[in-house]
């Protein structure tokens, strides 16, 4: 066990920050948590790591590449209405997508550790997954159409997209596992976990969640090979066959909501009308500020402003151990959105920039070793997957909320693929660490 212990150390850290999203948080509670301030140490962890191996940590390619977002960043912070909402704004988007991306990069050292946090990202979905399905089969979960039913996992009614990223995040990863040429055992687990996430991410109600996972599995399929892709897709239809008709899982609110993404012009919701109006609020505040934005923080300050009347003073949570609360709307619900009224065109060139650079790299080396038959498959659909998911997500929701240090990770395991992890793979051997690697990866 010790030894173990010692051969996982570097990448522990990162394990206890998706560890610590597994616990209850206080109902009503928001922003920053545990895991939040866990993160804050690993990037402490792997400084100090550095400082005392005396590495050159990046190369100018990778640094170019994660540390891009830092120039928009750093502008908007100057442009924001007040010094402290412009440090707040620049810490935590410096700590989402530059701090503990690198951190995670830094400490991962081959395959093994990256397969060791993709299943740690299985292991949470299963066990948000199945706290989600007893609220549900219990009634205590957050309020849906005035009943309790709505799966959140520990995440509470404030965060509703909580448990359903967690969720997608698990499936994805398992799915990739179970694509990979790992052996048949953790294929077959992966298999497995893959499917029972199914449920839970149907309870979660979330068209976003649903809309992202779909999108991506359906690509991590079709680059895994055609015949495997039409082998799962007869499975995936056996098994909602099952769930919906031998156990009741279609019920009438849920076939009204997966009918819903049909309406969002024809018939839509309140929710729908808000993000609708957000949205044009967002263009709006960039049409005035078309380069710079109006300063990180500043989309609640001015959206009243540019926001018309059939937008609606917020949405209401309630259920899942919290009592009845108004949440105000404060963003767009939109990333790139939210990006572009606060950073402005700057901002978003440069954070979206960096994003599409790991896409097209990790890409790149998934094709390379689909190609060469390799053994890091796994690593690439993975890598690639939770990012395709990410950036299809980031067009119905923003950061925000307990999960979002999720989507920090979910950037660096991306990364090491994309700048470290595709150019260590030249030929089929044993899991080895590689003491010097090529451009775009770290100097071990």
């Amino acid at each position: 066990m010790n030894h173990r212990v010692h051969t996982f150390a570097p990448v522990l850290p990162v394990i206890a920050v998706i560890a610590l999203l597994g616990l209850p948080l206080t109902p009503g509670e928001g922003g920053a948590g545990p895991a939040d301030a866990v993160s804050g140490l690993v990037v402490l962890y792997c400084a100090i790591r550095l400082l005392r191996d005396r590495r050159r940590p990046l190369t100018p390619t990778a640094m170019l590449v994660m540390g891009l977002p830092v120039l928009g960043l750093s502008i908007a912070a100057m442009d924001a209405s007040s010094p402290g909402a412009g440090l707040g704004g620049l810490g935590r988007y410096l700590q989402i997508f530059v701090l503990v991306p690198a951190a995670v990069v830094l400490l991962i050292r081959d395959r093994r550790d990256f397969r060791v946090l993709a299943w740690s990202f299985v292991a949470l979905a299963v066990w948000q997954g199945a706290i989600g399905v007893k609220q549900y089969v219990t009634a205590t979960g957050a309020s849906y159409q005035g009943e309790d039913i709505r799966a959140v996992g520990t995440f509470g009614p404030t965060d509703v997209m909580g448990m359903a990223t967690v969720v997608s995040f698990g499936l994805i990863c398992a799915l990739a596992l179970a694509l990979g040429r790992n052996d048949a055992r953790q294929r077959t687990v992966a298999t497995a976990c893959a499917f029972a996430l199914l449920l839970p991410l149907a309870l979660s109600f979330s068209r976003g969640a649903w809309i992202a996972t779909a999108a991506t599995c359906a690509l991590l399929l079709a680059l895994a090979g055609l015949r495997r892709a039409l082998k799962v897709a007869a499975a995936v239809t056996a098994a909602a066959v099952v769930l919906v008709g031998g156990f009741g899982v279609g019920t009438s609110m849920l076939q009204e909501r997966i009918d819903s993404i049909t309406q969002v012009t024809d018939a839509p919701d309140q929710s729908v009308i808000d993000r609708y109006t957000m949205w044009a609020a967002a263009t709006a505040m960039w049409r005035e500020h078309p380069l710079t934005g109006v300063g990180l923080k500043g989309f609640p300050e001015h959206r009243d402003g540019n926001a018309s009347l059939a937008l609606s003073s917020g949405s209401d949570t309630e259920g899942a151990g919290a009592a009845f609360l108004k949440q105000p709307l404060l963003s767009p619900h939109n990333m790139y959105l939210l990006v572009l009224s606060e950073q402005g065109l700057l901002g978003l060139l440069t954070l979206a920039g960096s994003w599409l650079a790991l896409l097209v790299c990790a890409l790149r080396g998934l094709f390379r070793v689909h190609r060469a038959q390799l053994p890091s498959l796994d690593c690439a659909l993975v890598s690639t997957g939770l990012l395709i998911w990410q950036l299809v997500d980031f067009a119905y929701a923003d950061i925000g909320g307990p999960s979002t240090v999720l989507t920090a990770v979910v950037f660096g395991l991306a990364a090491w693929w994309s700048l470290v992890g595709a150019t260590q793979e030249q030929r089929p051997t044993a899991e080895t660490p590689v003491p010097v690697l090529t451009e775009g990866a770290l100097i071990q």
